[in-house]
């Protein structure tokens, strides 16, 4: 990048290089908050379909999500595949998670926390549909940049954190 150009009343019009370091300070500038919200919903969207779909009413599940993890889903592991444990708890936890970690992510709350939630959702998931890895694997590098880049400006912890460092 060219920074060492500064444009003063005697040199002139701005050299071609200011000009496209300015541009591209510019996109950089509107780009990553927007790519980091994008990425954040884009992320949230799969779970929270599938969460949406495993409640009949607030804290009530329906009879269908107990049904899959107690005769549908299976855990692929050696020796396996198993049966989930508990799978009354595990389809109350696993509709739990896909409902408040996709919250979580599209306000921007606790961002890497939840990130993190949906990696480990993920990993549950390959684990019980291994021919789905490649979308598997969308959603985890998704988790990991989210988990490692933060979740932006546009987001409530940005606002938080600005609240915090203003108020000292």
């Amino acid at each position: 990048m060219i920074t060492d150009q500064h444009m003063t009343a005697d040199s002139g019009p701005p050299s071609p290089g200011w000009l496209v370091d300015r541009a591209n300070h510019l996109v950089q500038t509107i780009a990553v908050p927007l790519v980091q919200l994008v990425l954040r919903i884009a992320l949230a969207v799969p779970f929270w379909r599938s969460g949406i779909l495993k409640w009949d009413g607030f804290l009530r599940l329906n009879d269908t999500a107990v049904t899959l993890f107690s005769d549908e889903f299976m855990l692929h592991l050696p020796g396996g595949p198993y049966h989930f444990p508990a799978p009354t708890m595990m389809a109350f936890l696993s509709g739990s998670g896909e409902i408040m970690f996709p919250v979580l992510l599209v306000l921007g709350l606790g961002t890497r926390f939840a990130a993190l939630g949906l990696l480990l959702m993920t990993l549950i998931v390959e684990l019980t549909v291994p021919d789905g890895w490649p979308i598997h694997l969308t959603w985890a590098a998704m988790a990991l940049g989210i988990m490692a880049y933060g979740p932006g400006r546009l987001s409530l912890d940005h606002l938080i954190c600005r609240a915090r460092s203003h108020g000292r």
